[in-house]
C-alpha cells in the first residue's frame, strides 16, 4: 500500500485527536517501520489496520467508523494533490465512473506494482449507480469513506447504501442514488 495512505492517516489522527494520540497508537502497534512512513514508500496494509485498531481502542470508536471518516479526509488530500483526476469532472457519478478506467490506469503508470481494488458498475436507474468493490485488502470501509468524500467534494445530495459485504471487508456493494 502506498505510503501516502499512512502519512495521511497519521495526519488525520493528529488533526482529529492530537500528536500524543499518534504517538500512543504507534507505540501500541507492532510495526516493522516503527511508524516512520514516506508518502512515496510502499508498506504492508496490515500496519494500517494495526494503527486503526489501536486508535479504536483509545477512542472507543469502531474501526469501521474510523476508516470511513479517514477515507473522507483522504479524498480531500488526493483531490488536492492530484487535481488532474478531477479536472473536467463535475459530479460524483462521473468521478466514480472514472476510477477504474482512468485513475487506476494513471496510478499503474506511476506505480506498476500497485495492487488496486476493482470496481464493477451498473446503472439500474438514471439517478443511480451501483458499485461493486473487490480487493485483496479488507478496506471496503475506506472505499466507502472515499465515496462519501467525493459526494462532499462535489456538493451533491447522494444517498449511499452499502450491502453485500463479504464479511471480511474485501468486497461490498454500494448503491448510490442522487436526490432531486
Amino acid at each position: 500500500m502506498k505510503g501516502i495512505v499512512f502519512t495521511e492517516f497519521l495526519e488525520f489522527v493528529e488533526q482529529q485527536y492530537s500528536p500524543d494520540v499518534v504517538d500512543n497508537i504507534i507505540d501500541a502497534s507492532t510495526l516493522s517501520t516503527d511508524g516512520a512512513y514516506t508518502s512515496v514508500g510502499t508498506y504492508n496494509y496490515e500496519e494500517l489496520l494495526q494503527l486503526v485498531s489501536a486508535l479504536s481502542d483509545i477512542t472507543q470508536t469502531s474501526s469501521s467508523d474510523l476508516i470511513c471518516a479517514f477515507g473522507q479526509q483522504l479524498f480531500k488530500c488526493l483531490a488536492g494533490n492530484y487535481p488532474q483526476f478531477i479536472e473536467g469532472v463535475d459530479s460524483t457519478f462521473d468521478f466514480l465512473r472514472s476510477i477504474h478506467g482512468h485513475i487506476h490506469v494513471e496510478v499503474h503508470k506511476l506505480y506498476p506494482d500497485a495492487e488496486l481494488p476493482k470496481f464493477e458498475y451498473s446503472f439500474p436507474q438514471q439517478d443511480q449507480i451501483v458499485m461493486h468493490y473487490h480487493s485483496i485488502r479488507p478496506l471496503a470501509d475506506l472505499a466507502e469513506g472515499l465515496i462519501r468524500g467525493s459526494i462532499e467534494h462535489f456538493g451533491e445530495k447522494v444517498t449511499v447504501k452499502r450491502e453485500g459485504d463479504s464479511g471480511n471487508n474485501t468486497s461490498a456493494r454500494f448503491i448510490l442514488t442522487r436526490e432531486s
